[in-house]
C-alpha cells in the first residue's frame, strides 16, 4: 500500500551568534567545524545540517539570519553561541522562527589559546536562559549544553526527535468516534490540555463512521487493500480469509476520513469506540485494521483514549517507528517466573518487577514474534459477551494476536487529570522473551523496580489502564518533549532506595 507521510521531516539549521566586544572568526569557524561532525556522523540518518551563514550580532542581523533559515526551508533551528553571545537577538531567534529551538554553547578549545581564542559561551549560556526566561520563550537547551564540535553534533542529533515530536504535535488533529465504553472512565479526560499544548481535536459519533464505511461498499480500492492484507500475513496468519474485504473497507473509510477532514492540520491519530456495538454492527473487529494504520504511523487508539492516541503519535514522531497502547493488564505467575525469568536475565529481575501488556489485537504485525505466530483470530473476551454460548466466532473475529516481539521498550503516558493539568510518566524496560501462553497481542514485561513504579506513580497519580509503548529506550528525548510542553510532573521509575512522596518509609 501507498506510504502515509504523517509524521514530520525535520531539517535543521544551525545560526550562531556573537558578542560585538568579541571575535566573530570564532563563531564562524567553530559553526563551520559542527556542520563539518554533524554532516559527517549523523547526515545518513537525519539529513543534512544547514549552515545559515548569517552570524547574529545584532537584531538586523537576526531579522537576517531567521528569514535565511526559512527560505532554506530549515524547520528547526540550534542557536550556537559560539562565544559570549548577544542576549537580546540571539533570544529573538526563539520568537520569531516558527519551530521548536535548541540552544547550545561552544567548550573553548585550547590551553594555549585563552586569549583572542576564549569565547566565554560557558557563561553566555546563563544570559541567554535568563533571557528566553524573561520573553517566556521556550526552547530546548541539552543536559550539559557547552560542548566540542563533536559535543555539539550530537545534542543537534539528540535534539532530532524531540523536534520531529513537537513539530507532529503543532500540525495534529485527534479524530474520535464515539463516546468511551460505559465503566471506562479510566479512558476519559478533559480536552482542555489539548488545545494548551496546540493540539486540534474533532468529535464524532459512531453512526458517523457507521455511514461511512457503509458509503465505501464496492470500493474499487478494496480488492489492492486485501492484497496487501494478503501479504503481510502470509498463510500462516489469514486464518479468516472471508474477513479481508470487510476489513479493507474499513482501512479505507478511516483514511479517507482523515484525508477529508484534515483541515488547517497536517497530520492525524484516531481514537474510536471498538466495543460493545462495533464488531456486531460493522461485522468484525477493528484491531487488525487499528494495527496495519499505526504500522503506517497513524496510531489509532482504543476505546476512544484520547491521551492515549496522543502517546502514541509522540512515541512514533520520537522513534519514527510504529508503537502500540497495551493495557498494563496483568500480573505474571510465580510459577511462571521462577521457571522462565529469575536468574536468567542480566538484570535481576523480581517477581513484582514483571507484568503482562495486552490488546485485543492492535499492536503492529511488524512488533510480535515469529516464533508465536501471529495471525488475525477472534477476540475471546467479546465472544463470551456478544456471541452465543459455544458459538463459531463471527463478528468478533478481527484482532492481531500474537506475542509481542523481545527487545528494549520505553513505557510512557502523557495524561490531562480531571484539573485540566498535563502530567507524564516514562519507564524504560523490556519485553522478554518468555512465551505468554495466552491470547491477543500481548507480552511480558519488565521494568526495574515496577512494583513500586505501579503503586505511587501508575495508582497514586491516578493513571488509567492504557500505557503507550515504543520499542526502543526513549527515555530521554521523551523527557525532553514533555518538559517542552511544560509537564510539571514527569514521573519515572526510581530505583530501590529512592522513596516516592507517598511511599511508607516503613514498609517491609
Amino acid at each position: 500500500m501507498k506510504n502515509v507521510e504523517n509524521i514530520p521531516q525535520v531539517k535543521l539549521g544551525i545560526i550562531a551568534v556573537s558578542r560585538d566586544c568579541f571575535v566573530i572568526s570564532l563563531s564562524e569557524k567553530r559553526r563551520k567545524a559542527i556542520v563539518e561532525s554533524f554532516n559527517a556522523s549523523y547526515a545518513p540518518d537525519f539529513g543534512q545540517l544547514t549552515e545559515i551563514k548569517t552570524t547574529v550580532e545584532n537584531e538586523k542581523d537576526m531579522l537576517k539570519a531567521v528569514e535565511e533559515a526559512k527560505n532554506a526551508g530549515c524547520n528547526a533551528l540550534c542557536v550556537f553561541l559560539g562565544n559570549f553571545g548577544p542576549e537580546t537577538p540571539e533570544t529573538q531567534i526563539a520568537a520569531l522562527f516558527d519551530g521548536p529551538v535548541m540552544y547550545a554553547a561552544a567548550a573553548e578549545e585550547h590551553g594555549n589559546d585563552l586569549i583572542n581564542g576564549r569565547g566565554d559561551a560557558y557563561c553566555g549560556m546563563l544570559n541567554c536562559s535568563y533571557n528566553l526566561g524573561l520573553r517566556h520563550l521556550k526552547a530546548v537547551i541539552p543536559e550539559y549544553p557547552v560542548g566540542t564540535a563533536a559535543d555539539v553534533a550530537k545534542m543537534i542529533a539528540d535534539f532530532v526527535p524531540v523536534a520531529r515530536a513537537l513539530l507532529g504535535l503543532q500540525s495534529l488533529k485527534i479524530i474520535t468516534f464515539g463516546p468511551r465504553p460505559q465503566d471506562f472512565f479510566a479512558c476519559n479526560a478533559p480536552i482542555k490540555a489539548l488545545y494548551d499544548i496546540g493540539v486540534e481535536i474533532q468529535e464524532n459519533s459512531e453512526l458517523d463512521l457507521l455511514v461511512s464505511y457503509r458509503a465505501h461498499k464496492d470500493d474499487k480500492r478494496i480488492p489492492e487493500v486485501v492484497k496487501d492484507m494478503e501479504a503481510e500475513l502470509g498463510t500462516g496468519g489469514n486464518n479468516f480469509p472471508d474477513l479481508l474485504p470487510r476489513m479493507a473497507q474499513f482501512e479505507l473509510t478511516l483514511l479517507d476520513w482523515a484525508e477529508a477532514n484534515k483541515g488547517s492540520r497536517k497530520y492525524v491519530v484516531f481514537a474510536d469506540k471498538c466495543w460493545p456495538a462495533f464488531p456486531k454492527e460493522f461485522g468484525f473487529e477493528p484491531c487488525y485494521v487499528n494495527s496495519r494504520l499505526a504500522s503506517r504511523g497513524i496510531p489509532v487508539a482504543c476505546e476512544v483514549d484520547i491521551y492515549g492516541a496522543l502517546s502514541e503519535y509522540i512515541g512514533t514522531c520520537v522513534t519514527g517507528e510504529p508503537v502500540t497502547l497495551l493495557d498494563i493488564n496483568n500480573s505474571v505467575p510465580a510459577d511462571m517466573y521462577e521457571a522462565e525469568i529469575k536468574g536468567k536475565f542480566p538484570y535481576a529481575y523480581k517477581l513484582t518487577d514483571t507484568f503482562m501488556g495486552f490488546h485485543c489485537g492492535n499492536t503492529p504485525f511488524c512488533r510480535l514474534a515469529p516464533v508465536s505466530k501471529p495471525g488475525v483470530k477472534f477476540q475471546l473476551i467479546q465472544h463470551r459477551l456478544l456471541e452465543p454460548k459455544d458459538s463459531k466466532p463471527d463478528f468478533t473475529r478481527g484482532t492481531l494476536e500474537g506475542d509481542i516481539a523481545a527487545g528494549k521498550i520505553t513505557f510512557f503516558r502523557l495524561q490531562s487529570g480531571a484539573d485540566t493539568q498535563l502530567h507524564a510518566y516514562i519507564a524504560q524496560g523490556e519485553v522478554l522473551p518468555v512465551a505468554t501462553r495466552s491470547f491477543g497481542g500481548i507480552g511480558v514485561f519488565a521494568i526495574p523496580e515496577m512494583g513500586r513504579f505501579y503503586r505511587h506513580v501508575l495508582i497514586s497519580k491516578r493513571y488509567p489502564h492504557h500505557g503507550a509503548v515504543l520499542f526502543g529506550h526513549a527515555g530521554k528525548a521523551l523527557y525532553t518533549v514533555f518538559s517542552y510542553l511544560g509537564v510539571q510532573d514527569i514521573a519515572y521509575n526510581k530505583p530501590a532506595g529512592q522513596l516516592y512522596c507517598d511511599e511508607n518509609p516503613f514498609a517491609d
